[in-house]
């Protein structure tokens, strides 16, 4: 799996680094200290996953991730913050990050995570389901930013209630007797269908339309 880092402090940066690059799996490709010289890099080089601090000078995360994800939709973002503010953490995964931790979580968690987006498309932790039912809560009093009458097929429906109980593209082709590029077909379909932009949007459109129950 190929990581990059932009973050400005470079004690941190390092040390994540140094942990992540120890991992048989992991090959640290760029580091970065904001988020211009973050897609400067991008230009020549395409990692699978990016850790991107919130809080930088001159582009900070909030600025840099609706730009990656709009030039590569590909990579996965996992955001990086000294603060577990739920309402951030619930913007920043609508906005399209794959997954959110704070900088206090220990490499284990860091490493968890980078395997996690890289191979479902997202990482959960307590956090991250907190801050989302924490949005969901929010936005039960400003209905009208949902989709009205959305129809989902069937399959559709099975598809998402398996993202939701965090199944891997590849258990859920198995499940439902699909390729794994069908289904991922079938999940940029139901983004636009309900028109959220990541993961956590879908999960959180489940929960607020009663396809999953509420944690």
């Amino acid at each position: 799996v190929k990581v990059a880092i932009a973050d400005d402090h470079a004690l941190f940066r390092t040390g994540v680094k140094t942990s992540l690059s120890a991992r048989k799996d992991i090959q640290m490709v760029a580091e970065a200290e904001n988020g211009m010289q973050l897609l400067n890099l991008l230009r020549h080089i395409q990692p699978d996953v990016v850790l991107l601090d919130i809080q930088m000078p001159i582009m900070d995360g909030l600025t840099t991730l609706p730009e990656i994800k709009k030039l590569y939709p590909n990579v996965k973002v996992i955001m990086l913050s000294m603060h577990n503010d739920h309402s951030v953490i619930s913007k920043m995964m609508e906005i399209g990050a794959n997954s959110y931790l704070t900088k206090e979580s220990g490499s284990d968690m860091i490493y968890e995570a980078v395997r996690g987006v890289y191979e479902n498309d997202f990482y959960f932790n307590e956090l991250t389901n907190k801050a989302l039912l924490s949005g969901l809560r929010t936005k039960r009093t400003n209905e009208s930013n949902m989709p009205q009458d959305v129809q989902l097929t069937d399959k559709e429906i099975t598809i998402l209630k398996l993202m939701c109980d965090e199944k891997s593209t590849k258990e859920i082709a198995d499940i439902v007797d699909l390729s794994p590029r069908t289904v991922e077909a079938i999940r940029d379909k139901l983004k636009t269908k309900t028109g959220t932009k990541s993961m956590a949007g879908l999960v959180m459109y489940a929960v607020k339309s009663g396809l999953v129950e509420q944690a």
